[in-house]
């Protein structure tokens, strides 16, 4: 059994996380930290897992939290990257599933994240969690960076049409929309009910946090830079992540679809539909799915590209399941192989 701690388990992804890891067919939990709610039983704070689990949240501590095989960060942006360099140095194996080290260059990170980063000497090692694009290094990574939910479901749908190069990089655009459970589980009156329900806003048009993410994935993908648009909007729903993306291409309609099935004809967790097909969040609702369908408006030459996920899952705590099953050479499906919720 592969020994499991989660360092900060009272967010979304946090309870998403103990969701997919208590029914894990290898997995023993056994840390579960809060600075906040320490001593609490996690079944208190979360009846959902009533009879499921009787661990209580602990203060994060070193040497307990050394005892495991690997560690999921579940915590805001800044954390992860305190506490690595001694959980390594301990042998352990982790996944930060905030941002401390998706981005390889330092200065990059530090001008979008507004703080000096902690341990810039491990940017170059850890490894971008995204499995379809980096499944290899994966395998062998110490370190891995779980990509953030906007990344993801750009990254997948532009993925298959940027690495075969016949995509014109130079004018990519991404309009992508959240339900509010991707701003975290803390007060804000933007996400208030009141202030989100029977409305939707574009925010961060000027420059979001994950653009910089994005275009490091793009760029690697296409061997060469890409120009982006990126615009992200609130929508008032719980979770998921609808992206519509729009690149021009002079590939017909069936070399289009073949090369998006070629692309992910092995993939488990990422679904190709037929062409013209319009998936909707609800299609990935609480499942580690990305469904994808492609588009040719007027049969001109932008291709509309619909990729949707579960921002929580697919987007965050289900890549994390899954990128930890190919770190420890585990069926990658394992513990995630869960039919979408519908309605």
């Amino acid at each position: 059994m592969i020994k499991v701690g989660v360092v900060g388990g009272t967010g979304y992804t946090g309870i998403e996380l103990l969701r997919f890891l208590i029914a894990h067919p290898f997995v023993s939990l056994i840390e579960i930290t809060s600075r906040a709610d320490a001593g609490t039983p996690v079944a208190d704070m979360f009846p959902s897992l009533r009879g499921r689990i009787n661990l209580a949240f602990t203060e994060p501590n070193l040497e307990r939290l050394s005892q495991c095989d690997v560690i999921f960060f579940a915590t805001p942006n800044g954390v992860a990257m305190k506490m690595a360099p001694d959980l390594l140095k301990a042998g352990v194996r982790i996944i930060d599933l905030a941002a401390d080290f998706r981005l390889k260059d330092q200065g990059v990170w530090e001008k979008w994240y507004g703080e000096p980063h902690a341990c810039p000497e491990l940017l170059p090692e850890a490894v971008y969690g995204l499995p379809e694009l980096n499944r290899e290094k994966i395998r062998q990574a110490r370190l891995v960076a779980n990509p953030g939910c906007y990344p993801t479901a750009v990254s997948l749908g532009f993925l298959p049409l940027l690495k075969s190069g016949f995509a014109d990089v130079t004018a990519l655009i991404a309009d992508a929309k959240s339900g509010v459970s991707g701003a975290g589980r803390k007060a804000s009156v933007p996400h208030l009910f009141s202030e989100a329900a029977d409305s939707l806003r574009a925010y961060g048009v000027s420059g979001h946090r994950h653009l910089p993410e994005i275009l490091q994935t793009l760029e690697q993908i296409a061997g060469r830079p890409v120009n982006l648009t990126f615009v992200p909007h609130l929508i008032p729903m719980i979770r998921g992540i609808h992206a519509t993306l729009y690149v021009s291409s002079d590939r017909d309609d069936a070399q289009l679809q073949a090369i998006y099935e070629q692309a992910y004809r092995d993939e488990s967790f990422v679904d190709v539909m037929p062409f013209g097909s319009q998936p909707d969040t609800r299609s990935t609702r609480g499942a580690n799915m990305c469904r994808i369908g492609l588009h040719r408006p007027q049969g001109g030459s932008v291709v509309v590209i619909l990729s949707v996920i579960d921002n929580l899952v697919k987007g965050a705590a289900g890549q994390a399941v899954q990128n930890m099953n190919v770190m420890f050479g585990l069926t990658e499906s394992s513990g995630l192989d869960m039919v979408p919720v519908v309605p």
